[in-house]
Formats: structure tokens, C-alpha cells, sequence
């Protein structure tokens, strides 16, 4: 008995079977093989559709690490639920925004982030002396602040600055108004749930 190929149209045929009856009185479904080759062509391109990727304005869900050079947790979501942002909003520094930048919806990257390219190198110029009665105008007043605390000030315009207190006397506190990450080389992993 000879085989035939069943993707081969019948021989004489025009690519289609005579239709046929059954023993059950049906009739049977003519075959045409450029219909099922149109169809796997097709469900095979929905399976390649490129991932979302993070843009400007992009609203994600992902799971994220800050940790010291060392490797010690500074915050992470991983272990807990995941965190939804979006990009723009001041939810996450710049810094690391830009690094979300490009990445497609799936990715697992970690970067590497010096002081510089992180919250900056330390600046002296920023360890301030603050008179008692500025401090109390611009805090919280008569508040028993000890060394190490991160106070928060009123700015000029209605902002908000924090600086730490390094040294309290009588009439005066030393801050240090750097950020408190500031000098420090950074690593941020992400892992990126999904984009919107």
C-alpha cells in the first residue's frame, strides 16, 4: 500500500478532496492546505508579539532593590508585594527612572551606580550651623532633638527640605544637609512585572 503525504493535494485534484459522505450522512470537511498553513502562520505571529517597553510616561508594576555596594538592603519590595508607579511623578528618584528607560516588560536587570551617577558626591559646603531660633521657626519648635536625627524643614516657596543633625548646643545645630545616600556607590535591581 503506498503512503501518501497528507499535507500533498490529491492527485488530479485542484487542492480540494470531492466532498464525500460518511457512514453517518455527513459530509466531510474539504481539504485545503493553504487554509491551514494560513492559520499556523498566523497564530505563530500573536505568539512573536514584542514586549511592552518602559517609556517617558509608562505605568508599571515591578518588583525593586536599592542596596549599598555590599550588598545591604536599603529598600526592596522583593518578598512582599510589588510595587505600581508611574514614570514622571517624582515616585522614584531620576536617576533611577532613566535606568528603567527601554526595558521590556519581563526583564531582570540589575545596575551598578556610582556616587555620582546616584544621589551625588558629599558636598562640605552642605554641613551647615543653624541658629535655635531658625531651627525653631523652621521645624518643629521646642522638639528634643538629639545627634543623628533627619529633621525636616520648611523651604522657601512651601517646599520641604530634611538635613541631619550632627551637633546640638544652646543657641545653635550643625546639619548635614547632604542626602544621607549621598557618596555612597548604589546597586538597583529590577524586575519588571508589567508595563502599561
Amino acid at each position: 500500500m503506498q503512503q501518501t503525504d497528507p499535507l500533498a493535494p490529491p492527485e488530479g485534484g485542484h487542492g480540494c478532496r470531492k466532498k464525500q459522505r460518511s457512514k453517518a450522512g455527513r459530509a466531510a470537511v474539504p481539504y485545503n492546505s493553504a487554509l491551514s498553513v494560513t492559520v499556523s502562520v498566523t497564530s505563530k505571529n500573536m505568539s512573536n508579539a514584542s514586549p511592552a517597553v518602559v517609556t517617558e510616561s509608562a505605568y508599571l508594576t515591578l518588583h525593586y532593590r536599592l542596596s549599598s555596594a555590599d550588598g545591604t538592603d536599603i529598600v526592596t519590595t522583593f518578598g512582599t508585594n510589588p510595587a505600581t508607579l508611574m514614570l514622571g511623578q517624582n515616585q522614584l528618584a531620576p536617576f533611577l527612572e532613566e535606568r528603567l528607560l527601554g526595558m521590556a516588560e519581563g526583564e531582570h536587570k540589575t545596575f551598578t551606580l556610582s556616587a555620582q551617577d546616584a544621589f551625588g558626591e558629599r558636598n562640605p559646603e552642605l554641613i551647615q550651623w543653624v541658629s535655635k531660633a531658625t531651627l525653631d521657626e523652621n521645624s518643629v519648635p521646642d522638639a528634643d532633638y538629639k545627634a543623628g536625627d533627619l529633621v525636616d524643614f520648611a523651604a522657601p516657596g512651601g517646599g520641604r527640605f530634611a538635613g541631619m543633625l550632627r551637633e546640638m548646643r544652646d543657641d545653635a545645630a550643625l546639619f548635614d544637609f547632604n542626602h544621607p545616600l549621598a557618596g555612597q556607590s548604589l546597586q538597583f535591581e529590577v524586575k519588571l512585572l508589567s508595563v502599561l
